[in-house]
């Protein structure tokens, strides 16, 4: 494993939270409400696709991965044809930018240590390959807000969709479907059954019991839906093989800055974690 990955670890579980606004608060969606989506999952797939251009939904179900068959069909391109992909997009941020400004609060969103954290995210998020990543190289053809805020919501995103590629790739590796891979994930979690995680909740109930029926075949999880001890290996590996892709770009700082970066990120963390990113 590289020297890197548990720094990878950590600096994903600190940005994370940043993320998460997007999904969790209520700015982001009433952003693009507003613009004239129709739905929640309208303006997520138009927003977190649109770095992508105007590509069909072939394309964004192969980058996005873990979409069931047809989803991303039911959203695109018909989420484009009346609001125009850079507008979603630039919606998203702004509603992310201003969640994370009111969970923050006034004095820690205008404070020196945010700004320097955005600063040393943006440095790391602009500086890895962008081979063999579709949705980080997406997001790094967009202009990187001026505004500290709107930066490290922009950066941490950045970096997450570099290690979603990493991660797509571990898991064709281990040949981990998207729908297995939520089931893996939901039993990680302490979920059981894991059909019943909401990722995956609303699938066919055939479609369900073929994925699962999948794996047991392949002994990953029992006859009970439960991890086996091979199906835990498998599981272990992918995460591990996650970190160690997502580390490149954490390279491009020292480690006085990697320690500082990680200094000034726990407490706009903490404060994220409490009120649950919403």
């Amino acid at each position: 494993m590289s020297l890197m990955a548990p720094t990878a670890r950590r600096l994903h579980e600190l940005l994370e939270p940043i993320c998460l606004v997007t999904f969790f608060a209520d700015e982001c969606n009433e952003e693009l409400a507003a613009l004239g989506h129709r739905t929640y999952w309208d303006g997520y797939f138009a927003s977190r696709a649109a770095p992508l251009g105007r590509v069909p939904a072939q394309v964004v179900h192969a980058a996005f991965y873990s979409f069931a068959d047809g989803e991303a069909a039911r959203h695109i391109p018909s989420a484009w044809e009346t609001i125009p992909p850079e507008a979603s997009v630039a919606a998203r941020e702004r509603g992310s930018a201003a969640s994370l400004r009111r969970i923050l609060g006034a004095e820690l969103a205008h404070s020196p240590g945010l700004a320097r954290a955005a600063d040393l995210t943006t440095k790391a998020a602009t500086s890895a390959p962008t081979e063999g990543r579709v949705m980080y190289a997406g997001m790094r053809t967009l202009p990187v807000p001026g505004d500290p805020v709107a930066r490290l919501w922009h950066s941490a995103t950045m970096l997450r969709e570099h290690r979603g590629d990493g991660h797509v790739a571990a898991l064709v590796g281990a040949r981990i479907g998207g729908t297995e891979a939520h089931v893996l994930s939901a039993l990680e979690q302490g979920i059981h059954p894991p059909e019943s995680f909401g990722r995956i909740h609303h699938l066919p109930e055939e479609r369900l019991a073929a994925v699962m029926d999948g794996l047991r075949e392949r002994v990953l999880v029992d006859a009970d839906g439960r991890f086996t001890d091979a199906g835990r290996e498998t599981k272990r590996r992918i995460e591990a093989l996650t970190d160690e892709l997502a580390a490149p770009p954490y390279d491009a700082l020292s480690p006085a800055e990697l320690d500082e970066l990680v200094a000034e990120l726990e407490p706009i963390t903490a404060t994220l974690v409490a009120a649950g990113s919403r």
